[in-house]
Formats: C-alpha cells, structure tokens, sequence
C-alpha cells in the first residue's frame, strides 16, 4: 500500500518532498501528491509532515 496525500489537508509546506528517497513526491497545482508507482511505503514523507496529510491507502 502507498501513502497518499490528502488535498484537502495538505499546507504546501514542502516538508515531504525532501524526505522522499524515491522521488515519488511533486507540487502540483498548489499541493503535493504521491505517484503510488514510487512509492516505497516508508512513511518519512508521513513523519515531517506537520498537519499529517500523508496517508497511508
């Protein structure tokens, strides 16, 4: 299972981008969304988040 960011609490802090080993992690239009095809499920992106909008699906 992947770890998807929800829109609607996601602040566009950019926290998570960084912590992304697999690049799986891009801005677009105003938040940030995981492409499931790279995602590891390694939960960092998760950890710095500070509003908890990653997801685990």
């Amino acid at each position: 299972m992947a770890y998807q960011i929800d829109a609607n609490e996601c602040i566009a802090c950019g926290a998570c981008e960084p912590e992304c080993a697999e690049g799986a992690i891009s801005e677009q239009g105003g938040t940030y969304v995981i492409d499931a095809a790279k995602c590891q499920d390694c939960g960092n992106c998760a950890d710095v988040c500070p509003v908890g909008a990653p997801k685990k699906m």
